[in-house]
């Protein structure tokens, strides 16, 4: 076995355990990546086992990267390439390109991201009401839909399933939103997964491709498979029954977004094998972990183990309001990097939600601390959960013209750039287009191209900008098989004079340079050998890929400390990590004292204390402003469920 000797006894049984279904429990730290590359390595050194034969998933690109580089080490990086390791939605996603026209798609269609989508289902519901103006919230709809895409169920199975759930309007949405997505040709992150199910369903000698194709499939992080991804698995590996799914329902935090904990506590495995040695922290912060998490009822148990020193006991303060649970923080910071020191950005500032951090910010901000006999102001902090670029309007105008080229059927790209930058095309011209596209059922692109024919009374400004913005389109996909991305997109700026339209759509100058630097940032990251319509469809789809609601890749670490939610922090690791907000109603939320999420809400602060490697400081306040009010705070239920003996109160001054 190639490098058995990094192996611990454990590991050892996870990686050479290689038939049959088998469920590896892997707890915090313990090394589940290393596991997951050499059983590639071992299955194609010792078993002899064709390394396209190996299907490995998981649900970060920054995870399937990192199995990447793993596996080259061991096996080199031209066996490496033939293993398919890959996330769902790209997995899906290559297979959909392939076979969708089975389905009655082009393979040419748009990934839709969750705004898309959104922006969508308001025009529909605009048009269901005859609606003008601000609509009413639509979360709960959202909400729903999401719900019946997840588990593949019509409105109908829901009202037999979940009838709480059920309500006409949203039934009426849902469909008038699968007609739309059909006509344009388009596909949603939830849809690559289910789309790919129904394929695998209704054609059976296409699953037995893809089932002779992959003989051994790995699944990371099982525990986060929602009921599409647990049937696709169970599809997949029907055939050669060579299931290896590796995870920990101690860290099952999805459950909000469609995952179901109950698909790694009810596998039927053949061997299970508990990965318990944890190489991450120390063991007073692992005991404390434990001791929280043994109170959970739903788990399959087990203790995490250290061979590190026992390490400090585990921080712990009571600060009068956030305003001074914050600044505690940053003197405490300024003081562990001293004493200790650590760079910036080994310390991390975790939350449970995004709206704790402002007084955290304005801490960091205005601290003071002393730097080599030189009084210094500010913390250098980089906050996660901000805006990726592919999410800023300015590259979406420009990605939707290449959509459309790509794709004409696309009506939710094309409505976002047919008169943008501004070319004549006013709301009401566009409102009559619109009209004859809905009324008649005729593709939004036929009818601009027959413009005078379908909308007579339009302005002769409008026909013109019309015919102006379908020149460009038609330019555009003539350039786009004949000359690399990169150029096509610079003649497309030119083309439509888009420097000019930012500058006299926004007023700050500051925000248009910010604008104009990010279009040049995109420019810079088009590869230079992107050329055809083929390779630059392919290069829209990874893009949709990389740029998905929880498949993104974590920003660049750079020497700051770092804050973020206790969901974000999760596969990551630091020196020391500090608590805040650690409050009864906010740790666990409010709404998990609703409904039974109590335990996902203890399995979330499980995730975060074990992000800690050597220094933990757990923190709340008394009061703490909400809604304009101040509100008086006590602390979370889950600290009086780790011993006391592990805990060091301290002063918050």
């Amino acid at each position: 076995m190639s490098k058995g000797r990094e192996l611990n006894v454990e590991q050892r049984r996870a990686v050479t355990t290689t038939r049959g279904r088998v469920l590896i429990l892997a707890g915090a730290g313990s090394g589940k990546t290393t596991v997951l590359a050499h059983r590639i390595a071992h299955l194609i050194h010792e078993e002899n086992v064709p390394p396209r034969l190996i299907l490995g998933l998981t649900f970060t690109n920054k995870a399937a990267q990192e199995m990447r580089e793993r596996t080259a080490r061991l096996v080199g990086h031209g066996c490496a390439k033939q293993v398919t390791l890959s996330t769902f939605h790209s997995f899906c996603c290559n297979i959909l390109r392939k076979e969708i026209h089975r389905l009655g798609y082009t393979p040419k269609f748009t990934l839709y991201d969750e705004r898309d989508v959104k922006r969508l289902v308001k025009r529909l519901v605009h048009n269901m009401l005859d609606h003008e103006g601000e609509l009413p919230s639509l979360e709960s709809t959202f909400s729903k839909i999401s719900f019946a895409k997840n588990r593949v169920l019509s409105f109908d199975d829901i009202e037999r399933e979940a009838p709480s759930w059920h309500d006409h309007f949203t039934s009426e949405v849902f469909t008038n939103l699968n007609v739309c997505m059909r006509a344009y040709n388009a596909v949603d992150f939830d849809n690559l997964l289910a789309l790919t199910l129904q394929l695998f369903e209704k054609h059976p000698d296409v699953l037995e491709t893809y089932q002779e194709r992959f003989q051994h499939i790995m699944i990371d992080e099982y525990q986060d498979t929602n009921p599409i991804q647990y049937r696709l698995a169970a599809l997949l590996s029907q055939k050669y029954n060579n299931l290896c799914v590796v995870g920990d329902d101690d860290q099952s935090i999805y459950g909000w977004r469609g995952a179901e904990i109950k698909n790694i506590l009810n596998f039927s495995a053949t061997s299970t094998i508990t990965l318990e040695q944890n190489y991450r922290s120390t063991p007073t912060i692992l005991d404390a972990a434990s001791a929280l998490i043994a109170h959970n009822t739903h788990r399959h148990p087990k203790r995490l183990r250290s061979n590190k020193t026992s390490g400090d006991s585990i921080a712990i303060f009571h600060a009068p309001s956030e305003i001074e649970e914050a600044q505690a923080i940053a003197r405490k910071i300024v003081e562990l990097r001293q004493e200790k020191q650590l760079a910036w950005k080994d310390i991390a500032i975790l939350y449970r939600s995004n709206i704790l951090s402002a007084p955290l910010e304005v801490a960091l901000m205005q601290a003071v601390w002393e730097n080599n006999g030189v009084w210094m102001r500010g913390i250098p902090f980089q906050v996660f959960g901000g805006m990726q670029m592919y999410d800023r309007s300015e590259i979406k105008d420009l990605v939707a013209y290449f959509h459309v080229a790509c794709n004409p059927q696309d009506q939710e790209s094309l409505l976002r750039i047919v008169n943008v930058p501004r070319r004549g095309i006013s709301d009401q011209a566009l409102d009559k287009i619109t009209q004859i596209n809905r009324s008649q059922n005729i593709p939004l692109y036929d009818v601009l191209n027959k413009v005078t024919h379908y909308v007579p009374d339009l302005s002769s400004k409008a026909i013109q900008g019309v015919h102006n913005f379908l020149k460009i389109i038609e330019t555009l996909k003539q350039k786009c098989v004949l000359l690399p991305m990169k150029q096509v997109a610079l003649w497309l700026l030119e083309a439509i004079d888009y420097q000019k339209a930012i500058a006299e759509e926004v007023k700050s100058e500051k925000m248009r340079a910010f604008k104009w630097e990010n279009v040049l940032g995109f420019l810079d990251a088009l590869p230079d050998d992107l050329v055809g319509e083929e390779a630059l469809y392919e290069f829209l789809h990874e893009m949709g890929i990389q740029g998905g609601p929880e498949y993104k890749k974590h920003k660049e670490i750079r020497d700051a400390v770092q804050l973020m939610t206790f969901h974000s922090a999760k596969g990551l690791e630091f020196e020391a990590c500090f608590l805040s907000g650690l409050e009864d109603h906010i740790v666990p939320h409010e709404k998990s004292l609703l409904d039974t999420g109590v335990e996902e809400e203890r399995r979330l602060l499980y995730v975060a204390i074990t992000r800690a490697k050597k220094y933990l400081t757990l923190s709340m306040a008394c009061t703490r402003k909400k809604m304009g009010k101040q509100i008086t705070c006590t602390p979370s239920r889950f600290l009086f469920e780790i011993p006391q003996h592990l805990l060091h109160v301290t002063s918050w001054k």
